[in-house]
């Protein structure tokens, strides 16, 4: 096998949303593996709404992988963090834009917690990615 490809079992539910139940990464791929990006801008400010949040969270980690010539079709999995199930829309969003132009999307996670380490922030946000 020299190409990823999804593992979406019939025998188990679809998906809930625009996502896969696995991914499998053939020998000889490296690994990215990005920390949680927090919705941080470089002069430290933060977005008030969560979509916004997500954004730029992903837009952190399209910067962390385009250093290491990746992009978000490497991407094979997603975990995120929300801190309300009000927030999941606008996470969701933010996710299914930042993947639209991909073929297969990754696995994905959602996870609410009940906070970060600043009470402004309501998303994060890692992945792992592939090439």
């Amino acid at each position: 096998m020299t190409q990823m490809h999804s593992l979406n079992p019939s025998s188990l539910h679809p998906p809930f949303a625009r996502y896969v139940h696995g991914r499998v990464v053939p020998e000889g791929k490296r690994l990215i593996l990005t920390s949680g990006q927090l919705p941080v801008r470089k002069d430290g400010s933060t977005p008030d709404a969560a979509e916004a949040q997500a954004t730029l969270c992903f837009e952190n980690i399209a910067a962390i992988l385009a250093q290491a010539q990746a992009g978000a079709e490497h991407v094979i999995r997603v975990n995120a963090f929300v801190t309300d199930r009000a927030h999941m829309a606008g996470y969701m969003a933010a996710r299914d834009a930042y993947f639209a132009g991909c073929a297969t999307p990754p696995a994905s996670t959602l996870v609410i917690v009940t906070g970060f380490t600043r009470p402004e922030f309501l998303v994060e946000v890692e992945v792992i990615a592939a090439i």
